[in-house]
């Protein structure tokens, strides 16, 4: 793409004092890893690859399934069968010509190695939520989490390993809860998972740009049936098994 067109792309975002020439130099020079590709990971991806994220890494080991389509709008029926992340990574660049994406279609684990500035989490299991956090803190990377089941949306930013700065999703949730919702059993609403996944690139992009105040230590909670939301703040816990 030339400088003119590139220029074109994002002269939106050119036009915002909080981003700037130099805010779209940054998002160029950033990396981000998003963990999976669904519901949350996948909305959240689009937006980043549109703001002209350089490098996205997608990791997801799952198929497009017929009952996904009614929250996961970045597949399509001709997508089912298919693996979530090398779909979503070719959709991202059909959309952004300009950036490298890549595809890991296998299951993310602790010792998964992290690089770059950011890692979304978009999963939907305290097993996953837990190995990602682990991982960032290692590779002390920060990390943007969301969950949504029925009407409810949540999400949070972090900074595993480096409770100098702030908080990690252990300091919040120590243990899984007893009882742990998941939507495939209670449902959920497809517009608040959207909703979740847009406000994960949000963040996401005051992270690399500095635009804002820093939204690290910020757990944000949104009631879908009343259209209510409360923000909390969080602090790192002195005796978190990841953080202390």
């Amino acid at each position: 793409m030339s400088s003119f067109d590139r220029l074109e792309r994002h002269k939106r975002h050119i036009l915002l004092k909080e981003i700037g020439g130099p805010g779209l130099a940054k998002l160029a020079g950033a990396k981000v890893t998003i963990v999976g590709a669904g519901a949350l990971g996948g909305p959240c991806a689009l937006y980043l690859a549109a703001a002209g994220v350089g490098q996205i890494t997608i990791h997801d080991d799952d198929r497009v399934d017929l009952s996904n389509l009614q929250r996961q709008v970045q597949f399509t029926e001709a997508d089912i069968g298919a693996l979530k992340a090398e779909t979503l990574a070719a959709r991202l660049r059909r959309n952004n010509s300009d950036i490298q994406v890549t595809a890991i279609a296998s299951r993310f684990h602790a010792e998964t190695d992290l690089g770059g500035d950011v890692v979304v989490d978009g999963t939907d299991s305290f097993e996953a939520r837990y190995a990602i956090n682990e991982a960032a803190a290692r590779a002390r990377v920060r990390l943007v989490s969301g969950a949504a089941t029925g009407w409810q949306g949540q999400l949070g930013v972090f900074a595993p390993g480096q409770p100098e700065i702030g908080p990690c999703y252990r300091c919040l949730v120590p243990e899984p809860p007893a009882q742990a919702e998941d939507c495939s059993t209670l449902g959920v609403v497809g517009a608040v998972t959207g909703m979740v996944g847009a406000r994960m690139a949000l963040e996401t992009l005051r992270l690399l740009t500095g635009a804002g105040p820093d939204p690290i230590g910020w757990f944000w909670t949104f009631d879908g049936l009343t259209g209510t939301g409360r923000r909390l703040r969080i602090h790192p816990d002195p005796e978190c098994d990841v953080c202390s």
